[in-house]
C-alpha cells in the first residue's frame, strides 16, 4: 500500500513540475496553433447556409401562425426548401413569407403539404 501511494505521489509531482516549468518559461502556448478569422479555410458558404437556415427556423418559432416543429428548412447556396406538413394554405402561405423575407435567401423551393385535419 505504501509503494503505491508513493508512486502516486511521485506521479503527481512530476506532472506538477512539468505544468509549472511550461507556465513559467512561455512554452505551454507555444502548440496550439492561432487561428485568425481571415485564416478559417472552406467554411464561408456552409456558415451562410447555416445561418440563413437558423434564421428562418428563429421566425418560425417566434411565429404565432406556424408550427415550426413540423417544417424542415435546409439551406444550398441561398435556395432554402420548406419541407413538412402544415395545418393550413394561411400556414403555408406564413411559412413561405418568413422564408422569402429572410436576407440573404435567393429562392425558395416549396415541399410543404397542406393537410387539414376535419
Amino acid at each position: 500500500m505504501a509503494a503505491v501511494r508513493a508512486l502516486l505521489i511521485s506521479v503527481l509531482v512530476v506532472l506538477l513540475a512539468f505544468v509549472g516549468f511550461s507556465y513559467w518559461s512561455g512554452t505551454a502556448y507555444y502548440h496550439v496553433p492561432s487561428l485568425q478569422p481571415s485564416q478559417a479555410v472552406g467554411t464561408t458558404g456552409i456558415l451562410d447556409d447555416t445561418e440563413i437556415s437558423s434564421k428562418i427556423k428563429a421566425k418560425m418559432v417566434l411565429d404565432d401562425y406556424v408550427k415550426a416543429r413540423s417544417i424542415s428548412v435546409t439551406t444550398k447556396s441561398g435556395a432554402v426548401t420548406l419541407r413538412g406538413v402544415v395545418r393550413s394554405v394561411d400556414e403555408h402561405d406564413r411559412a413561405m413569407t418568413l422564408a422569402r423575407d429572410t436576407a440573404g435567401v435567393t429562392q425558395v423551393i416549396d415541399e410543404l403539404r397542406v393537410e387539414t385535419k376535419w
